[in-house]
């Protein structure tokens, strides 16, 4: 009885937790998305700033970001935008390497993975300047 009894306990303390953790925390849209971009090859690395849904080339990458989302000023800051990224090779049609969301605070979370490029979310702002 008592094994049952603390299954139970630790099967309700799980169930808060994981309730806890799947929290929304409450975020703001931006029209811009601040990226770094590297070009391993040159060693040329570049702020990148994308409007949103306004596709951006770099190097053989077209870059578009579909929302760009912030913390609001009293949470703990971050930042995550939801990217598309195809390549276009000369004589070949465009592959999409990436879709998905990029984290400012943990890019190794959701990694572009690429030979030549990486590619990472610094922030969103209000506008393109």
């Amino acid at each position: 009885m008592r094994t049952l009894q603390r299954f139970s306990l630790l099967t309700g303390a799980l169930l808060s937790l994981t309730s806890m953790a799947q929290a929304a925390v409450p975020t703001e849209s931006r029209p811009v998305a601040v990226l770094r971009a590297l070009d391993k090859i040159t060693a040329r690395v570049e702020e990148v700033i994308v409007p949103i849904e306004r596709p951006l080339k770099f190097g053989t990458l077209m870059i578009v970001v579909h929302t760009c989302r912030v913390t609001p000023p009293e949470e703990t800051p971050e930042a995550a935008a939801f990217l598309d990224v195809s390549e276009f090779k000369p004589g070949e049609n465009g592959a999409t390497i990436f879709r998905g969301w990029m984290f400012a605070s943990s890019p190794a979370l959701s990694a572009m993975q690429h030979p030549v490029y990486d590619l990472w979310v610094t922030g969103c702002k209000d506008s393109a300047q």
